[in-house]
């Protein structure tokens, strides 16, 4: 393996092209008109237009990706997360092309790719799976049926799913014919499969997930455990290694569920288990992510194994050196940067970045894909960046996103994080205290309600006034006539209330 396509954009990409260089490879970055400018392109050294913005009409073209690695002479395509990095036919199709897949094989991700499929095989080997069907559901009196064995809640679930698309809360008969109707619209929409089976639902637990890697040689290890119970929608937004609910007993047992499965699916390269971890400490198998996950920078702090550089190393033949399951160090978190106004129901930002300041120092890390002058568009997933904190205690993690999240400066749009501050300034947080429906309940106090425009312009004028006396009264008394108005001249750019300072025409009076 010498040079390496990365089917995929934004701050995965980035990450790829980076491990790449660090190991020699060459990389090469597919873009669309959208993402011409954009970082992963300009640091990767060769880039391939695919199309237009729309991705059905570039990163969800497998053919023009395929086409491009042949054509740029590449070895191999690494597809990221999100877009075809799970789909079984576009794996198959990098094989037949005669290019290296990094990423489990075709055969794998069809094994776990329907939920349905995988908890029948975590099921035959003796891993357990939360109480439900193994098949789909046929219609609406066969969900009642189960549903009524079960006992509400209930939850529907599509089968070929994820992220939260083709997923229902029942918690009562009369409204599970429509919600199954809703449930397989959606499914259909975001898959183009409207499977949808049922299970048991649980209340108050816990999203617990297992890294597992395993080499083409028949060694698989579990890398520990990754809490992302903060959730939004069945949206991950703050993740963490290791877990508070999960001592060394459990994460052993857990562990080696995970690996149990992986083996079974003839698992090889980077993949996570998901599991539900009940407050009894009671764990269900979900699924099966074949893919890098969003999450993997907290494993790799608390673990010191890059996991994007196992994958190519993997997929090149190289075997694992690891003996035995690694246990963590210390304690990782991540904040999931994105291009929303939590403060206006998390509604989606779009603009250009006119000035960015990234945090620094001790146990800090930046996994961005935007930079000054990027173009954020509403045609692409919100996430901007990942921001991540190491250090030896969760509290001091804590303390440090903290520190990270206050140097963090994004101006040009909205993001997430003054929501990431508020959280991480909450009690029920700060001790532990979470589930997977945590964040709904306490979304109200976390988000805060959106100021009223006057009142805001009034806090940016009135700041900007006290900024321009300052400047005023440390002035030297020689100053010449209009210094006050050229100090206003040249007020930060980057400061949202300078903008409207001059827009109003205010002056240092």
């Amino acid at each position: 393996m010498k040079k390496v396509l990365i089917a995929n954009r934004g701050e995965i990409a980035l990450r790829i092209v980076r491990a790449c260089r660090e190991l020699g490879l060459q990389s090469v970055a597919v873009y669309s008109d959208a993402d011409a400018r954009a970082p992963h392109v300009r640091e990767a050294d060769e880039a391939v237009r695919l199309g237009p913005p729309p991705s059905a009409e570039s990163y969800l073209r497998g053919d023009l990706i395929i086409e491009a690695a042949q054509r740029v002479g590449a070895d191999a395509i690494h597809p990221g997360y999100g877009f075809l990095s799970e789909r079984e036919w576009f794996a198959r199709a990098v094989r037949d092309a005669g290019l290296i897949w990094v990423g489990p094989p075709a055969e794998a991700i069809a094994a776990m790719g329907s939920k349905t499929a995988a908890r029948t095989l975590a099921l035959a080997h003796e891993v357990p799976v939360v109480p439900g069907t193994t098949d789909a559901l046929r219609d609406a009196a066969e969900a009642a049926e189960i549903a009524a064995r079960f006992g509400y809640p209930v939850l529907l679930k599509a089968a070929a799913g994820g992220g939260g698309k083709g997923m229902r809360v029942v918690r009562e008969a009369s409204a599970l014919a429509s919600s199954l109707e809703a449930a397989r619209r959606e499914a259909q929409n975001a898959f183009g499969d409207d499977a949808v089976y049922v299970e048991k639902y649980i209340d108050g637990p816990r999203h617990v997930e297992i890294q597992v890697l395993a080499d083409a040689h028949g060694r698989c290890i579990s890398l520990g455990e990754r809490e992302c119970s903060v959730q939004r929608r069945h949206q991950k937004m703050i993740e963490e290694a290791p877990s508070v609910a999960v001592n060394a007993e459990l994460r052993k047992a857990m562990g080696a569920a995970a690996v149990r499965v992986a083996k079974a699916a003839g698992y090889v390269n980077a993949g996570t288990c998901e599991f539900l971890l009940a407050p009894d400490g009671q764990f269900y198998f979900l699924e099966m992510n074949t893919r890098i996950q969003v999450e993997h920078p907290v494993t790799e702090l608390v673990t010191g194994i890059d996991l994007v550089q196992w994958q190519l190393r993997i997929a090149a033949g190289e075997r694992l050196p690891f003996t035995s399951n690694i246990e963590p160090r210390g304690w990782a978190m991540e904040c999931r940067i994105t291009s929303e106004d939590a403060a206006n129901h998390f509604l989606p930002s779009a603009g250009r970045v006119s000035y960015l300041r990234l945090p620094g120092g001790p146990g800090v890390r930046w996994d961005g894909g935007i930079g000054v002058g990027s173009e954020v568009s509403l045609f692409y997933d919100a996430m901007l960046a990942k921001l991540i904190v190491w250090a030896p205690t969760r509290a001091e993690a804590i303390a440090r996103m903290q520190r990270a999240l206050d140097e963090l400066t994004i101006d040009g749009l909205e993001t997430s994080r003054e929501f990431h501050l508020r959280v991480m300034e909450d009690d029920e947080f700060r001790r532990g205290a979470i589930d997977i429906q945590w964040l709904e309940r306490r979304l109200d106090s976390l988000v805060g309600a959106p100021a009223p425009r006057e009142l805001m312009e009034a806090a940016a004028i009135a700041a900007a006034l006290l900024a321009e006396r300052d400047r005023a009264r440390r002035a030297p008394r020689t100053a010449r006539p209009g210094a006050a108005e050229a100090a206003r001249d040249t007020l930060p750019e980057h400061q949202p209330w300078a903008r409207l300072a001059r827009q109003q025409g205010l002056r240092g009076e």
